[in-house]
């Protein structure tokens, strides 16, 4: 797992310091507009790969949410890929703007990884929970809890990245990986899950309480 913490996350130096690289080429040789253009998508690539600190209280039965962003839904049904049973999904939509660092939502142990190709639909719609391009961790609390952080690709993004590995201890709220460019974190969580968000809610990965488990 990531365990330094720097305020840009790893995957996205190379493109800071490749955009400030062609930034002082391009104004070494006068190219006032491009170099101006250069400049702006560095800046740009500073937001987006931006990895700020978080704080969290840590209470019994807490999860904290994965990703930060919007939330689309709230719903108790039956999943049969990942979590395989009753449960309850929090679907969270990151967009362009937002922080695309992923944190654990729990802390436990990281009992399974899965990566599934698939299609890059917009991150905000239904079918992309099942339809998309994902990879699923899957963990399990101290006392015995299931629960899967399944990232989705979106219409942009086209790279998910996870620094998890199957048996690591996952600490509450620690960075778990990230996605580049708008996409979808779906979380699911036992059914006699507690929620404390709603469709519609703001929420800030590490940090917002989602709800709670007995």
């Amino acid at each position: 797992m990531k365990t330094d913490r720097v305020p840009v996350a790893r995957e996205g130096v190379p493109f800071v310091l490749s955009g400030v690289f062609v930034s002082v080429i391009f104004a070494l040789l006068g190219w006032s507009v491009p170099s101006v253009i250069a400049v702006l998508l560095t800046l740009f690539c500073l937001y987006f790969f931006r990895d700020p600190e978080r704080t969290f209280s840590t209470e019994h039965g807490a999860v904290v949410s994965p990703a930060d962003g919007s939330v689309l839904s709230v719903r108790r049904g039956v999943e049969h890929q990942y979590y395989q049973g009753d449960c309850v999904r929090i679907s969270i939509f990151m967009s362009l703007w937002d922080v695309h660092v992923n944190r654990f939502p729990v802390t436990g142990t990281v009992r399974s990884l899965h990566y599934r190709p698939g299609a890059f639909l917009a991150a905000n719609l239904e079918k992309a929970s099942t339809g998309n391009e994902q990879n699923a961790v899957v963990l399990e609390t101290d006392d015995g809890r299931k629960l899967v952080v399944v990232q989705v690709a979106g219409l942009i993004a086209r790279r998910i990245v996870c620094w998890a590995s199957v048996g690591d201890r996952a600490l509450q709220a620690s960075r778990m990986g990230m996605i580049r460019f708008g996409s979808r974190v779906d979380l699911y969580v036992p059914r006699d899950f507690e929620p404390a968000v709603s469709s519609g809610s703001r929420v800030r990965a590490g940090e917002t309480l989602l709800g709670r488990l007995p």
